[in-house]
Formats: C-alpha cells, sequence, structure tokens
C-alpha cells in the first residue's frame, strides 16, 4: 500500500485564493505595524487556510504485474536451409527454460512468416504488432530468433527495452547465386538482344573454383551449356525464337557445401515482337476482291506489304511492247528465289499460271512452306481449270484438290464441329446474326490430315487449313470474301477471319490450336488448354521444388479445358498435358528471401545500439538471460539482459483526512484569540 498527501478543498479555489491573499496582507500589516501578536496572527491564518484545504491521505492498494520478454521466431523460407530450424528449436527451448525460472516474468512468442511474395522477413512489421497488443510498461525485452536477413528494417518502432539478436547458422557457411541484373520485357524476334548476369559466391566460399557452369533453357527445352567467370558481371545475348511470352530459364548446378540451389536459378519472361511482317500479295488478274486484301494488310502500320498485279496476261496478243505496258517490271527472280525466306507470308489472290512464273519458281515456294514459310491462297474459278497453280509444285503441299466444279450459287458460308474448335474460327459464329452469303464456291477435295474449318454449299470445304513440313498452308475455296467486306446482305467477320488466319499462317502463339499455357494472377494459376480434340487428360504441375500435381481440366468451351489452382509457392512451373508442354513463373524463381542467405547480425546493428541489446550464436550453444539496470549494457559473452520494469495495477484507493476541519478552524480561533490577549495587555 502506498500513501500521498491531497487537498479535497471546502470551497471553491478561487475563494480560497483570496483568502490566502486576505490572510497575507493582514499578517504583513501586522508586522509592518510590530504588533506583539503577529505570530499567533500568522499562525492562526495558516491555521484557518489549512482548515479551508482539506488535507487528507489518499492510500493506494497496487498489485505488482510480471515483466513481459518478446520471442519473435522467425520461420521465414531462409530459415529452412541447412539446420537453422533444429537450432532455432533449441534455442527457443533455451529461451522458455531461462524465461520460465524468472520470478514475475513471462515470455510472449511470435511467429514470423514470409507472405509467399517478396516482401521477404517483415520482422519490424511483426515486432510493431506485437507491441501494440502489449502495455510498453511492461515490456522488458525483445529476443529476434532469427538468421538476421530482416527486410523491413525501415518499419523499425521504437522499442523501450533491449533488442537481442539469437542469430542462426554457422560461421563458415556459403552460398553461390545467380542473379540477373538487366533483362528487357521486349523484344525482336530473331535479333540479338542482351541480357546482364552474374554469378556470385557470398559467405566463407572455397577459392578453388573461378568458373561455374550455366545452362539456358527457353520454355522449358533442350539447355545451352556455358561456363561463365564467378563474381562478373556478363552481357549475354539471346535471339528469341518465336512470338508471344518467351519463358528463359537460367540455372547453375548445386554445390557441395552452399546452403540452398533456390537462389541458383533465374526467370525471365520476354515478349517477342515482330519487327515488320513482309507479306507478298500476287493477284492474278484485276477482281472485285483484289481491293480488299490490299487494303486489310496495308491498313496494318506493321506490315511491309509486296503486291503485284498481272494486269495483261501473256497470250493476249496486241502488238503492244511490255515494256510499254508495265508500270514496274515483276522481278520474279529476286522475289520468288533469291528473296523468297524475306517473307513471313506469301498470298496468291486467283492466280493461274500463264508462264509468268516458272515451275522452278513454284518448287521455290514449296520448299520455302517446308522449311517454315507461310502460303495463302484464295481461289476462284481458274483454280479448277488445267492452269490452276495446283498442278504445279504447289499440289503437293496445298490442302485441296480441284475437282475441276465452279458451282455459281447463294450460299450462307458456316463453321464446322471442328472450326468451332480452331482459334482461326472459334466464336466468330453468332446464331442470332447470320453472314450475308456469298455466290461462288470452287469444289475441292482436302487430304484427309488437313483441317476444315469452313464450308458452303452441300456442306463442301470452304476454308482448309494443314500444316505442311515446318510450314502452314490455308486455302479458301472461293473468291467472295469481298462481298463481306462490302456489306452484302448484312456482312461478315471478313476482317477478322482474315486477320486471325494470317497471324496462325505465321505461327502467332495466341492462335496455336493445339496449346497449353497459363495466366497468373498474384499466386493464382488459370490454367488454360486448347486443343482440337474432343478430350482430354489431367495436367500435371511441377512446382519448384520437384512437387507433382495432378489437376483436372473441365471444358468450358469446344475445344477449351480450363481450371484454377492456387500456387503453394513462387518460382517456375512446369506445365504437361500429353505430348504439350508449357512453363510459367510465378514472382521472380529466387525470391527475396533467398537473394542473401548467410546469417548476418549487422542490418539490426543499429536498432541494437539504440536500445542497448546485443547478439548471440545459436551455434554457440544454450545462454543465460539476466537483469540489468535501464541505461546499461544489456549484452555479453554467453547472456543477454533483460530491465525490470517494476510495473504495477491499482486495485483501490483510501482518502483519509490527517485533522478533522473543526480542530483546525478550533485551533485557528485559539490562536487568533491568544494574538488579541497578548496585544491587549501590552
Amino acid at each position: 500500500m502506498i500513501g500521498q498527501i491531497i487537498f479535497d478543498p471546502l470551497l471553491p479555489t478561487g475563494l480560497i485564493w483570496g483568502a490566502v491573499f486576505l490572510c497575507a496582507l493582514a499578517a504583513a500589516l501586522a508586522i509592518w505595524r510590530r504588533m506583539a501578536g503577529w505570530p499567533l496572527r500568522v499562525l492562526g491564518f495558516a491555521a484557518l487556510l489549512i482548515a479551508l484545504a482539506n488535507p487528507a491521505l489518499q492510500s493506494e492498494v497496487r498489485e505488482a504485474q510480471s515483466d513481459i520478454v518478446l520471442a519473435l521466431i522467425d520461420q521465414s523460407a531462409s530459415q529452412s536451409v541447412s539446420d537453422r530450424q533444429a537450432q532455432t528449436t533449441e534455442a527457443l527451448e533455451s529461451l522458455r527454460r531461462e524465461i520460465a525460472s524468472r520470478p514475475n516474468t513471462e515470455l510472449r512468442e511470435v511467429i514470423i512468416q514470409d507472405d509467399r511474395g517478396d516482401a521477404g522477413t517483415t520482422a519490424m512489421a511483426a515486432l510493431t504488432d506485437a507491441l501494440a497488443k502489449e502495455p510498453l510498461a511492461r515490456v522488458a525485452g525483445v529476443v529476434i530468433l532469427s538468421d538476421g536477413r530482416i527486410h523491413d528494417m525501415d518499419r523499425a518502432p521504437v522499442v523501450p527495452a533491449p533488442v537481442h539478436l539469437i542469430l542462426s547458422g554457422q560461421p563458415d557457411d556459403w552460398d553461390r547465386r545467380l542473379v540477373i541484373s538487366r533483362a528487357p520485357a521486349f523484344a525482336i524476334i530473331g535479333e540479338p538482344v542482351t541480357l546482364s548476369l552474374r554469378i556470385e559466391d557470398q559467405g566463407n566460399a572455397p577459392d578453388a573454383a573461378l568458373t561455374a557452369p550455366l545452362s539456358i533453357a527457353v520454355d522449358g527445352g533442350e539447355p545451352m551449356q556455358f561456363d561463365l567467370p564467378i563474381g562478373v558481371d556478363i552481357d549475354l545475348p539471346i535471339s528469341l525464337p518465336h512470338g508471344g511470352m518467351n519463358v528463359l530459364q537460367f540455372s547453375t548446378p548445386l554445390v557441395q557445401g552452399e546452403l540452398t540451389d533456390r537462389n541458383n536459378s533465374a526467370v525471365v519472361q520476354i515478349s517477342g515482337v515482330r519487327d515488320r511482317l513482309r507479306v507478298l500479295l500476287v493477284s492474278g488478274e484485276p477482281h472485285p476482291g483484289e481491293r480488299t486484301w490490299r487494303n486489310l494488310l496495308k491498313s496494318d502500320s506493321s506490315v511491309d506489304l509486296v503486291h503485284f498485279t498481272i494486269l495483261r496476261p501473256p497470250e493476249k496478243q496486241d502488238g503492244v511492247p511490255v515494256d510499254e505496258l508495265s508500270l514496274i517490271a515483276f522481278p520474279t527472280r529476286e522475289l520468288f528465289q533469291d528473296k523468297i525466306t524475306d517473307f513471313d507470308l506469301i498470298i496468291f489472290d486467283r492466280y493461274r499460271r500463264r508462264g509468268i512464273l516458272p515451275n522452278g519458281y513454284f518448287d521455290n515456294i514449296r520448299d520455302y512452306v517446308s522449311q517454315g514459310g507461310a502460303l495463302l491462297v484464295s481461289s476462284g474459278p481458274e483454280y479448277g481449270t488445267a492452269d490452276s497453280i495446283y498442278r504445279s509444285g504447289l499440289g503437293e503441299i496445298l490442302p485441296g484438290a480441284p475437282t475441276a466444279r465452279v458451282l455459281d450459287e447463294p450460299y450462307g458460308p458456316t463453321v464446322t464441329d471442328l472450326g468451332n474448335r480452331h482459334p482461326v474460327t472459334e466464336g466468330l459464329a453468332d446464331p442470332d446474326q447470320p453472314w450475308g452469303r456469298w455466290l461462288r464456291q470452287v469444289e475441292v477435295t482436302p487430304p484427309r490430315d488437313a483441317d476444315v474449318l469452313m464450308q458452303g454449299i452441300g456442306e463442301r470445304p470452304l476454308l482448309v487449313l494443314e500444316h505442311q513440313g515446318e510450314g502452314r498452308v490455308a486455302l479458301i475455296a472461293s473468291d467472295q470474301s469481298w462481298l463481306w467486306d462490302r456489306g452484302y446482305e448484312g456482312g461478315g467477320p471478313q476482317l477478322e477471319l482474315l486477320r486471325r488466319l494470317a497471324h496462325w499462317l505465321m505461327k502467332e502463339p495466341d492462335l496455336e490450336e493445339e496449346a497449353l499455357w497459363a495466366e497468373v494472377t498474384g499466386n493464382t494459376l488459370r490454367i488454360i488448354r486448347r486443343t482440337l480434340e474432343g478430350e482430354i487428360g489431367a495436367v500435371t504441375v511441377t512446382a519448384p521444388d520437384g512437387t507433382v500435381t495432378t489437376l483436372t481440366l473441365d471444358q468450358v468451351t469446344p475445344g477449351r479445358f480450363e481450371t484454377r489452382w492456387e500456387a503453394p509457392e513462387i518460382g517456375l512451373y512446369r506445365l504437361r498435358e500429353g505430348d504439350t508442354e508449357a512453363v510459367i513463373a510465378i514472382g521472380p524463381a529466387a525470391p527475396k528471401e533467398f537473394e542473401q542467405t548467410i546469417a548476418t547480425d549487422e542490418i539490426i546493428t543499429p536498432l541494437q545500439e539504440k536500445s542497448g541489446g546485443g547478439s548471440l550464436r545459436m551455434s554457440d550453444g544454450a545462454f543465460d538471460v539476466r537483469e540489468v539496470r535501464a541505461g546499461r549494457v544489456a549484452a555479453g559473452q554467453g547472456w543477454i539482459g533483460i530491465t525490470p520494469r517494476g510495473a504495477y495495477q491499482t486495485t483501490a484507493v483510501q482518502v483519509t483526512p490527517l485533522v478533522p476541519a473543526w480542530l483546525f478552524l478550533l485551533l485557528a480561533a485559539g490562536l487568533i484569540l491568544a494574538a488579541w490577549l497578548r496585544e491587549g495587555r501590552r
């Protein structure tokens, strides 16, 4: 019980101060006049004022409260390497025993976990939350059990007690990591792009190795092997093989003795774009649809178009010299032999064999397609004649043999069941808005392995696609698509159809008919499988740590299957369904937790200097906890200190008057009477 004297005035404070003034004035007057009883008067005034102030004794009943020690246990990813988890468990048990042996002291344990993102170990945020839940007057110390790799020291709070670090790891730990210091987000297909990378050793690394092996794999393919010097920045040129997202994985193997291989790899995702699409359009003769092709290709600023039209056939004998009719001489040799591989797409629009292109040039086009080129044929009545380009070397690769029948009657183009699954025509048809009719169709017989996406009169093939070697070929068995462009009977999706068709021919990844990919939102994967088959198997997902998960996809539209899956950690994931594979990266392959893995106390040193705390190593064994006074050094060899706070809680308050007020008033009256008598006798 603790007591103190308080005052409980009988009158308002203003009146009491007025009484003090009057009493002081009267006392000063008595002293000035040298009255014999002035001491008695002063004592009487004092007794009167004390009576009005009403002094009392206030007694508090206090209950002592225990001191609190906060223990922050780091369970982030970097604590999983080597034997750090076992070290931390042992150090925590030692701390529990020390605190349990101390009277009036409690231990509060707080778990620090990373958020599976790239924020790293947020120990200071955890400490701030823990301090907010406890009375600061009771916090006697903070003990952090960690490898010291704290990534939010800029958020360190003000701590009213010593902060100590019990450091995991071993003094001779070392680790090797791969760092990608510069990588572009976009690059032009086929042109070299420079990435900057470095392989570096951290900690107590062995001195023997001067170089390290590096493997580079694109989209999970066969890796390329290199030897790079350690600790040197290297500029590495890379050429992207295709458009769309290219996933490049860099890795160096695990070396015996290093802490972890989680930072031995890195993933770079670069979007491949084409510089310019080079298209060669050859029109056999002027017709209404020729302008449609030209307008379509010229509307795209990324397309370089070379267009030739045969205005005057060689068989026309009118005596006019050719050099007086040609606007530009047709450079057949240059286009179809010397520079044919410079084109991304060749289009024949109603072209027939007239002797302008020798048969050897058609053989060049066939070889160009087989080696990865793209060919589109828009056929008219000439396709079914003896002059058809099918009668040339192109007949070996064209996906439709003409029957010589040309059907001139109106019909509505429709998408086949296969076309509803193929990305070129998927979603084009609208049941509520039928397409305008075409007026002519060439009858063709497609090969067995060709894909018929659209059909016309009597369900005859209208749009046929086929893979030929490394390249692709498309055949439109009509020259009437321009009617959609003119809005005939409501028109149709001509622009979108031809755009998709051209991009499929040029192997744009978004239009592959057999594709597996994933869209990433946070840690959620939306896995998508597109196929021309009616059914697919399960998709296997291989996580960065090698764990394999099997997922079943649900069909959402014809030929499209999807599912959503929550990834357990960030890193590189491999997807596989049948022979189709894909790789996808969630966050960096080497998270922030593994950028620096060597245990250190340097990061937390500024906070310890302010609070008086210190650091100990778990590898040194058990430690003691001692009491130290505030402001003293709170750490030493094998021990850490806590500052007793002496906190208490007041449970009751008692107020007892020191002397009854009537007694002070009686004393004041007696003193004043004695002063009067003293002065009267004199």
